[in-house]
């Protein structure tokens, strides 16, 4: 009788926990926040950079290190919770919203691009420091 007890309780612990920390980081409006905050800086650096006769290489590489800077002085705890995928996608998304044409990137395709584009540039750029982390 105890053990079964013992095992029932054991189990109910090892499938809830999983559950509590997956939904832990997702749902907070700080996380939200912040990470509108950081797509909007990289997205203003970028197109500024782009208006100015930057080419795409030279704003992606400038935008990204300005806006990697001000993360990494950033003493806000919420930017751990921030996944860098999701980052990307926002960054992305709000790149061709702003400033996509001036590159000639419109539409879904344009974003998938760009968001493939800007994660393989982040690497190259900064190989040792993680997004947003």
């Amino acid at each position: 009788m105890k053990k079964g007890f013992l095992g029932l309780f054991l189990l109910f612990i090892l499938l809830l926990n999983p559950l509590l920390s997956m939904a832990l980081n997702t749902s907070d409006p700080s996380v939200t926040l912040l990470q509108n905050r950081i797509a909007n800086n990289f997205t203003r650096k970028f197109c500024k950079a782009i208006n100015n006769g930057y080419s795409k290489d030279e704003a992606m590489t400038k935008a990204i290190i300005k806006t990697e800077n001000i993360i990494s002085f950033s003493y806000n705890p919420q930017k751990k919770w921030i996944e860098p995928d999701d980052l990307a996608n926002q960054i992305s998304l709000e790149v061709i919203n702003n400033c996509g044409r001036s590159i000639g990137l419109v539409g879904k395709q344009g974003v998938n691009y760009f968001n493939s584009y800007f994660l393989e540039i982040y690497e190259k750029t900064t190989p040792d420091k993680k997004l947003s982390r």
